[in-house]
């Protein structure tokens, strides 16, 4: 397997090149999770991997709590599958508490203070409230517990990985949140054992060829927590080296057709970089300089072509249009140029009757809204 083969192969398994799924909390399920610190590059990244839906449709799935968001791993908000929710906080919320300890007590957040703010928070939201976070940081105070930015975000998220609290409905468009149980009802739980090989399960197959340490870095396990994982189910997946790095990946591989050219406009965050400790297979050939400007692959939306991070995309909004504006690192080939165009067509039908704007910076165009 070369790193060209990785690339086509992860594209696959991430539901890029071809997907079969259909619903949003489907597609979040076959991930285990997807990182939605960013809320509109979150849903893009679902809409990506799920041809003909739009962006109201992600909302909709939210709000039939479908999927949900919250902190389940890392410390970042991510999109859940709600019938995984309470399995995954069971797993991780000891590494969670381990990993965030000093924090808590930089701030002088002892227990006895965490858990007065989840006694405030369960009396404020109790009997299906949904409050913003401006809400909780004034019923925090009210009852003497200082909560200035950095103390309120500890709070929260500890109360999320705790597993009281998620995020709600919007309100116009602030975020909420509300008791998870009552969002969600608790689920039968699994053994600890069982559930590292479902997340294990989960990641390699939507995430491989990927690395131990790759799967280390996504869930925030330790390593030994992960190689755990993988004994449990390794007989369901397959292995390689390449350049010297062991890669796991399902056993069953799809047949690559290397004729077919593709283009994708990656948000931020997007799983297809961000999951992985080592991104030098989708950023491969790029100079210091080019991988500077995406933000080490993940801090700027990034076009991908071919597997390879070929550029940078930028969108604004207005009121009956989207300019999407391209810095691309290479000239491309006829079809590779037809490939990105219909990536952006892609975005302009998943924004649908929104405000939606295409434009690229080599090239600018405007593109109507098409009711």
């Amino acid at each position: 397997m070369t790193h060209s083969d990785l690339v086509q192969y992860r594209l696959h398994h991430q539901h890029l090149t071809q997907s079969w799924l259909t619903t949003p909390g489907d597609l979040v399920a076959w991930f285990g999770a997807v990182q939605g610190q960013d809320y509109a590059a979150g849903k893009w990244a679902l809409g990506n991997r799920l041809p003909g839906s739009t962006d109201a449709g992600i909302e909709q799935a939210i709000a039939d709590r479908t999927i949900l968001r919250t902190w389940p791993m890392r410390g970042t908000l991510h999109f859940v599958a709600a019938a995984d929710i309470h399995w995954i906080l069971d797993l991780n919320q000891p590494r969670l508490q381990t990993l965030y300890a000093s924090h808590f007590r930089r701030l002088e957040l002892s227990e006895p203070v965490i858990a007065k703010s989840k006694a405030v928070f369960t009396k404020a939201l109790s009997g299906g409230h949904h409050l913003t976070r401006s809400e909780l940081k004034t019923a925090l105070e009210q009852a003497g517990i200082p909560a200035h930015e950095n103390r309120l975000s500890l709070l929260l998220a500890r109360a999320s990985y705790d597993r009281l609290l998620c995020h709600g409905v919007r309100r116009d468009k602030e975020f909420t949140f509300t008791l998870l149980d009552d969002w969600v009802p608790p689920t039968k739980p699994l053994l600890r054992e069982e559930a590292l090989a479902e997340w294990t399960r989960r990641y390699f197959t939507s995430h491989g060829p990927a690395t131990l340490a790759d799967f280390s870095w996504w869930s925030g396990l330790t390593l030994t927590d992960a190689k755990i994982g993988m004994d449990l189910i390794k007989s369901g997946f397959v292995s390689e080296v390449v350049a010297g790095q062991t890669y796991w990946m399902p056993a069953s591989l799809p047949t690559l057709h290397d004729h077919i050219t593709t283009a994708y406009l990656l948000p931020v965050y997007d799983e297809y970089l961000v999951a992985y400790k080592d991104r030098s297979g989708p950023l491969g050939g790029l100079d210091p300089a080019q991988i500077a400007k995406t933000g080490n692959g993940i801090f700027s939306p990034v076009i991908v072509i071919d597997g390879r991070v070929a550029g940078t995309w930028k969108r604004t909004l207005k009121k009956d249009s989207v300019w999407i504006e391209t810095s691309l690192f290479t000239t491309l080939t006829d079809a590779q140029q037809q490939a990105l165009s219909d990536a952006k067509e892609r975005y302009r039908r998943f924004l649908g009757t929104s405000p939606v704007y295409t434009a690229h910076s080599l090239t600018a165009e405007r593109l109507p809204v098409r009711k």
